[in-house]
């Protein structure tokens, strides 16, 4: 539907549908169109968001999770939905309503304090292009959540190569049944973290070349474990060029995990902790990354704090 619209604005922390800012008149093809669905929740759940300012309300198709620094406002502000859904005609399951945790929603898990996939079986053994496109498929949506590189699913994602029929044949290699295995132990023993209001988000660069991936966190002192792992961002499989200079890479990381934060935080980081010594003034640094750079005004830091998965 994009090319029908003028231009859209995304929301942060893509709580609400894109605001789609279209033509007067709307397209012939867009009038039974799911956008106008979530448009249409998208503006009943708008006066109780600009309400209820300390709640978060998350809207996405017939989803809506709400959260709240209490119960008090949680109740005030779960009210406020209900009736505004069902006075607009929508009818709720009293049954979907989810009060306690873990709290499910778009494929999350959600206990008190961490984020984890629901359940999802894992098709190991794909016969097909069109298995092996469900498989890498679901492996890119659980990818944030997981550190799973490029090197790890690599030898999946080479399989996608040769015939482009979906009925055409495939079979895994021993190597790529070895990173099936890895993706289901990561499954089963890895997880994120709800981030904490009052600490500052950081992120740090990781890997080996050409492999280079990134993790968005949070630090809590004092802590047994002081890691908070909110989100994992890693490069394109393929580049676009076939030499590419390390310095060019680590900034398309930058970039990439900058724009990704403004999403959901709608801020910048506090601190970077990059594999290479950089000044923030960008004396004697390539352009890239100095132009990834531009504009930050935190600290960057060479060291890696002390955990394990530095």
């Amino acid at each position: 539907d994009v090319p029908r619209f003028a231009f859209s604005v995304p929301s942060i922390n893509q709580e609400a549908p894109m605001k789609h800012y279209h033509w007067r008149v709307l397209h012939q093809e867009m009038k039974c169109n799911p956008f106008i669905c979530q448009w249409y929740v998208a503006s009943l759940l708008s006066p109780v968001r600009a309400q209820k300012r300390q709640a978060i309300i998350l809207h996405y198709m017939g989803d809506v999770l709400v959260c709240a620094p209490n119960n008090n406002i949680l109740q005030n502000t779960l009210d406020l939905v209900v009736i505004v859904l069902t006075s607009a005609g929508f009818q709720l399951q009293e049954n979907k309503v989810q009060r306690m945790p873990p709290w499910k929603y778009l494929g999350l898990e959600i206990p008190a304090r961490t984020i984890v996939q629901q359940k999802l079986e894992i098709k190991s053994d794909p016969k097909t292009l069109a298995d092996l496109h469900s498989l890498c498929g679901s492996l890119n949506w659980l990818r944030p959540c997981l550190d799973l590189t490029n090197e790890d699913i690599d030898l999946l994602f080479n399989l996608l190569k040769g015939e482009r029929e979906l009925v055409s044949p495939r079979e895994l290699t021993p190597e790529a049944q070895t990173a099936v295995q890895k993706v289901q132990k990561a499954l089963a023993e890895e997880q994120a973290h709800c981030y904490q209001p009052k600490l500052p988000f950081k992120f740090i660069v990781l890997g080996k070349l050409p492999h280079l991936h990134s993790l968005i966190f949070q630090w809590v002192g004092g802590q047994k474990d002081s890691l908070l792992i909110i989100e994992w961002v890693f490069l394109l499989h393929q580049q676009s060029k076939t030499i590419t200079q390390p310095q060019e890479l680590i900034a398309q990381l930058i970039r990439k995990i900058r724009v990704r934060l403004r999403e959901l935080a709608g801020c910048d980081f506090k601190c970077v902790h990059l594999p290479v010594k950089l000044s923030k003034e960008g004396k004697n640094s390539p352009e890239s990354l100095q132009l990834s750079l531009d504009s930050y005004s935190g600290q960057i830091a060479v060291h890696a704090p002390s955990h394990k998965l530095f």
